[in-house]
């Protein structure tokens, strides 16, 4: 009898699950960048035996964002109870208010996705994780207007306050952190973003001829995916177009930004309507497609705290070229090029080595996709499950 009760309580001891809570605002909200991250984690960590997820979020966001996380039993989005329902209310139960909804949940480890904690975790008893993307704000304020500036800072300097565990997405990005946040080395591990699974799939023929007629895409293409903005540069690679071929013309796929119109001046200007296509809004399921069809990729960008379209371009089969002075050799590895942010001879002459037809272009390619092999579909997931393991035990739980 009292062996059977043991294997009744080890069973049922196997059957709870950790509840673990996530900041939900940028999977609700932002079509790339951290809300990405933000949906390909929850997904891969849905796919994790022994995690309650609860996804929390200001309101329910977009929809055609928020869907693309399937809630289940175990998965499932929560909204400000109560009071919580003006513009002041949500800004405040996401800093403070929240705590108390999570510690009715009970919710065991919080983490925050974007660089930013809620406080009173500690206080509550809830263990906490944050992950900083980039501390571009500081390294570059001049591309942030000077308000936003000071509060990211606060909100940096707060979560290294609350956290119990701080993440970086890159070994720039936890340089960064040691250097500006002044805290040590060992207060800060590096788990790299995994790149979502539509990028590891061959698109169907037809998907691709849907894309190219619907976008009207030119035969030969270099392709740029990320904000029209400053930091990213795209007007660079505008500019070493010009000393391409005149049948390859260039795809800039992207939010756009005063910036952009920037780019359609000198664009303008220099007769480059015919070779240069600016498309925004383009839905995630449309990107493969645009990827697969380009002859190579070019990332231009100043600063980034890693640059998953990097990762995603190779996983595509496509050669990348990028600048330093950041992540980018981080995540692009050995076998992809990089020049300097100012110098679009360079670039040309970068592009011209990872054209279609050009020597060692396959071999790069395949090198490059097999550095990429660490940033697997599910290697980050399994990295934060692990962490919140390890907090859990922390709390005696």
């Amino acid at each position: 009898m009292a062996f059977c009760l043991l294997i009744r309580t080890f069973a049922c001891e196997m059957e709870e699950r950790m509840i673990i809570g996530l900041d939900a605002k940028r999977i609700v909200r932002n079509g790339t960048g951290l809300g990405s991250f933000g949906r390909t984690l929850a997904n891969d960590l849905a796919r994790i035996e022994g995690l309650d997820l609860r996804l929390y979020a200001v309101d329910k966001g977009r929809d055609e964002l928020r869907l693309q996380v399937a809630e289940n039993d175990y998965l499932h989005f929560c909204y400000p109870r109560g009071v919580y329902k003006s513009p002041f209310g949500k800004s405040l139960w996401r800093s403070k208010g929240i705590v108390g909804q999570l510690t009715n949940d009970g919710v065991q480890v919080y983490h925050g996705l974007s660089g930013e904690l809620p406080s009173g975790l500690g206080k509550a008893g809830i263990k906490s994780v944050v992950t900083i993307h980039d501390l571009i704000f500081m390294r570059h304020p001049e591309y942030y207007n000077s308000i936003d500036v000071k509060i990211y800072v606060r909100k940096f300097h707060q979560a290294l306050s609350e956290a119990d565990r701080i993440v970086a997405i890159s070994e720039c990005t936890k340089r960064d952190i040691c250097e500006l946040g002044g805290i040590s080395e060992d207060r800060v591990d590096v788990i790299y973003q995994s790149c979502a699974p539509r990028f590891v799939t061959e698109p169907l023929p037809q998907k691709m001829w849907q894309v190219r007629n619907g976008y009207e895409l030119p035969d030969r293409y270099v392709l740029n995916v990320g904000s029209i903005e400053e930091r990213k540069n795209v007007l660079l690679a505008v500019k070493a177009l010009q000393r391409l071929p005149e049948d390859v013309a260039m795809v800039i796929v992207g939010r756009q930004t005063p910036y952009a119109d920037e780019v359609r001046r000198y664009v303008s200007e220099n007769m480059l309507q015919e070779r240069v296509l600016m498309l925004h809004g383009v839905p995630d399921d449309d990107l493969p497609a645009l990827y697969r069809m380009a002859d190579a990729f070019v990332y231009p960008s100043r600063y980034e705290g890693f640059g998953i379209p990097i990762i995603e371009a190779i996983r595509m089969g496509l050669p990348v070229v990028a600048c330093t002075g950041s992540c980018l050799e981080e995540a692009g590895g050995p076998d992809s090029l990089y020049v300097d942010p100012d110098d679009d001879e360079a670039m040309a002459h970068a592009l011209m080595q990872v054209l279609y037809g050009a020597p060692e272009r396959e071999r790069r390619i395949e090198l490059s996709q097999a550095y990429v092999e660490r940033f697997g579909n599910t290697g980050a997931a399994q990295k934060y499950a692990e962490v919140y393991r390890d907090l859990r035990l922390e709390n005696g739980a």
